[in-house]
């Protein structure tokens, strides 16, 4: 067989049917060994690097508490990262605002964990069950309790979550699905109808998580406008790399929001258990950013921080400009004209 002719056959077979048919059973093997690499890697074992812990006051045997410290360090094989606070209100407020995980001091002469199972519940998990195994090694005894529990249809802290990542994939999904079917959608059209689905979408899992299922008591508009606004972030996304590469959208956004975003959005593992790099850019995805507002709204509700709001918004607004600025370039932007006509009937009349 000469060059030429396998040259040829090469030609004709990129030129078939069956070229981008092989290209996708060739993406889909690869997304699938990454799939599983990158939440096996996050979540199959979690393993502390250094969890915020509060210290109250002075306890009468500084040298028992530093024995009990050193030893749990040892078993976390990892540091505590130690704050001191004058009293217990304080580090009970440090507690809220989600600065610290832990608080440790002296009560009645000997030393107290207490853990906060809603600031997360695998970090809690974790210190409760080293705990007692350390006090009987270094011969202190500790009591631990749990100053803030997770409700009771969610022990385990997944549902957060749960409805996070179906905000997340439903959202991209969507525009995915805007895309295929409703070509003929002009660049604000399509903006509406995904706010429209959003909106709808983030009701839908609020009310049945909420009021069906009775898993999570829900602050329910602040859930539902997290949940809104994060499946219209998620479709934006879409909408942006649609625009910029055309029918191959979904694999960067798959990537950045299911690959990366979800395993370090700190939903399923606590971001002090994940990897370092994934607890440090995690935040600043949005499936992070949705993860968090919407911990902070079920158990934090008094102590709201804006920078996940600000996170969801910038990627929203950067996709949206991405997604007008070339929208001549979306799927169907050439043939559709802002009157909403095919391109042939504009140009008729």
């Amino acid at each position: 067989m000469t060059r030429r002719t396998v040259l040829e056959r090469r030609r004709a077979f990129v030129e078939s049917r069956f070229y981008p048919a092989a290209v996708i059973v060739f993406i889909v093997a690869v997304a699938a060994g990454l799939f599983a690499g990158s939440y096996t890697y996050a979540m199959a074992n979690p393993t502390p690097r250094d969890i915020p812990t509060a210290v109250v006051g002075a306890p009468r045997s500084e040298v028992r508490r530093a024995e009990f410290v050193e030893g749990m360090e040892r078993a976390l094989g990892a540091s505590l990262r130690l704050r001191q606070y004058p009293d217990y209100a304080q580090a009970r407020e440090a507690i809220e605002q989600q600065r610290v995980f832990a608080i440790l001091r002296d009560r009645r002469g000997r030393p107290e964990l207490d853990v906060s199972s809603a600031s997360g519940a695998s970090v809690a998990e974790l210190l409760a069950q080293e705990a007692p195994l350390v006090s009987r090694r270094v011969g202190t005894p500790v009591a631990v309790r749990d100053i803030k529990p997770l409700q009771h249809g969610d022990p385990r802290g997944l549902a957060i979550f749960y409805i996070s990542l179906a905000s997340v994939v439903v959202g991209f999904v969507g525009a995915a699905q805007l895309s295929v079917h409703a070509k003929e959608l002009v660049p604000a059209e399509r903006i509406a109808f995904t706010v429209a689905y959003a909106l709808l979408g983030g009701f839908a899992i609020a009310a049945v998580t909420d009021w069906a299922l009775g898993a999570l008591r829900l602050p329910f508009l602040e859930s539902w406008l997290i949940l809104a606004l994060t499946m219209f972030t998620s479709g934006m996304v879409f909408s942006m790399f649609n625009t910029l590469i055309g029918r191959w959208a979904l694999l960067p956004t798959w990537g950045l929001m299911v690959l990366l975003g979800n395993p370090s959005s700190g939903g399923a593992v606590s971001w002090p258990l994940l990897p370092s790099l994934l607890g440090t850019i995690g935040r600043w995805l949005p499936p992070g950013a949705a993860v968090n507002a919407q911990h902070t709204a079920v158990y934090f509700g008094d102590h709201q921080h804006a920078f996940p709001f600000v996170v969801l918004a910038v990627w929203a607004a950067v996709s949206s400009a991405v997604f007008w600025f070339w929208r001549r370039r979306h799927p169907g932007g050439e043939t559709v004209q802002e009157t909403g006509k095919p391109g042939g009937e504009a140009a008729s009349t």
